[in-house]
Order: structure tokens, then sequence, then C-alpha cells
């Protein structure tokens, strides 16, 4: 888009000095061969001058597009340019942080069933009185509802009040497996920026004392240790930034997982207080 707007202006340009030229012509020959010279270092000039706006809008895309291309390049060297000691803290609980999330997401993705279909299924069983027909149902599918259904149809026998004890039970433990490992992520979102506050004030302490051994505030000094410092602040956040991304959309996926444990226990009781009834009358 720039150089198009380059090119009309400078087409404009040379369709406008020699309109002006003639303009200024005068009548006689010996003033328009005098005028003819001007006229001649004029076009020179705008030639050149038209091959300079070129030349440099060239490099400046040229640099535009080694800027946009080596984003990556640039971080890799910003860390780099850190202490050694802390950016290699930040990258591993960056690293650590990840390994947990992934984990977590591909249980949880794993744990998610069709909840509403296998309490159907179930109490479909239940009418028909086949109890071994529900469990085999219970265990062919994977995921807490089906784990908690599982449990209810083992205590059938006994009383309503016992079965919904041993849900609400049973429950608890399937939550805790949910947030299993959700701790150490809450603990690498807290430490990365605290291991970058720390390189940060670090890095002032090595400049002053760069200072100190060299006599006098110099700006190269004193740049070159508040570089360190705040290149290691930024990583910090950076990094938990990305790990409070993750760990909210895991907390989202275990608040509907047990969304679905809670709707699914109460039909599943619904289904189980019908089946007794039937039974006992």
């Amino acid at each position: 888009m720039k150089k198009q707007l380059i090119f009309l202006a400078l087409f404009g340009l040379l369709l406008w000095l020699p309109a002006v030229a003639q303009d200024k012509a005068p009548a006689d020959t010996a003033t328009s061969a005098a005028t003819v010279a001007p006229v001649v270092s004029a076009s020179a000039a705008d030639t050149l001058v038209a091959d300079s706006l070129m030349e440099m809008t060239d490099a400046e895309m040229g640099t535009t597009d080694a800027e946009a291309g080596g984003l990556h390049q640039q971080l890799k060297r910003k860390f780099i340019e850190g202490s050694a000691g802390f950016m290699s803290l930040v990258a591993l609980a960056l690293v650590l942080g990840l390994a947990f999330c992934i984990e977590r997401i591909i249980f949880l993705s794993l744990s998610e069933v069709n909840a509403r279909r296998l309490v159907e299924g179930v109490d479909a069983c239940l009418e028909e009185d086949d109890v071994e027909g529900a469990k085999t149902l219970c265990r062919n599918t994977r995921g807490p509802v089906a784990s908690i259904c599982y449990q209810g149809l083992l205590h059938i026998s006994e009383r309503v009040e016992d079965i919904d004890r041993q849900l609400t039970n049973y429950g608890s433990v399937q939550l805790s497996q949910m947030e299993k490992g959700c701790s150490w992520i809450r603990l690498f979102i807290t430490v990365a920026p605290s291991l970058g506050f720390l390189g940060t004030v670090i890095g002032m302490v090595m400049a002053f004392d760069q200072i100190q051994t060299a006599g006098d505030i110099s700006p190269a000094i004193v740049a070159r240790g508040m570089k360190v410092a705040l290149i290691t602040t930024i990583f910090g956040i950076i990094v938990a930034v990305v790990l409070q991304f993750f760990y909210s959309y895991i907390l989202s996926k275990i608040e509907r997982l047990t969304t679905q444990m809670e709707e699914s226990a109460i039909t599943f009781m619904d289904s189980v207080t019908q089946y007794k009834s039937r039974n006992n009358g």
C-alpha cells in the first residue's frame, strides 16, 4: 500500500512539472532554448528523488518484514540476554506448568461424556429391573458420572438415604481426582513472576556493583544491569499470564463436569427411588 501511494505521488509530480514548465515558457525561441536546460535538470532531479524514495521505501519495508518475521528470534535473543540462572528457572516453571496443564486438559477431556444419554440408559435398565445391565452400561462408559452411577448401583439394595450418602461421598472423591495437579499449576503461576522480580532485584544489585567497581555512574553500565533486570521480570510475567489462561480453562472444565455430576446424581436417585418403590410394593 505504501509503495502504491509513492508511485501515484511520483506519477502526479512528473505530470505536473511539464505542465508548469509549458505555462512558464516564453513565446520567443531564445527564451525557450534557455528554459530547456532547467526543465531537463528538474526532470533529472525528479528522477533522482524518485529513486531515493524508492530505495528508502524498500529499505523500510524490508526492515518491517524482518521485524515481523523475526519475532521468535527477538524473543529468543532477549531470553538469552537475561540472567542465565533466573531465566532458566523461569523457563523451567513454564515447561512444568504447561506439562501439568496439558495432562489435566487431556484427563478432563476424556472424562466428558454424554451424561444425559448415560442416565437415560441407566433409567431404562432400572425400569426393566435390569440392574446388571445398568452396571454393565456404567462400566463400559468412562468419566465421573458413570463412576457415580455405578457406585450407586452397587448399593441399590440399601436404603435411599444410604445410597444418597454414598453418592455424595464418592462425588467428593471424583472431584478431588479432577482437581489433582491444579495446586502445582497455581504454584508455578505464583512462582514465575516471583522469580522475575527476584531477577530484577539481583540485576539492580549487579548494576550497583558494576558502578562501584568502575568508580563512576556510566549510562552503559546502568543500562546493562537494568536491561537484565527488566527482561527477567517481563518473562516471569509472561509465563504467569500463559499459565493463568490454561488454568482458567481447566477450572471451567472442572466446573462443567461437577455440574453434570450433580444433575446426573439427582436424576439417578429419582430412578432408584422409583425402582425401589416398585420392588418393595
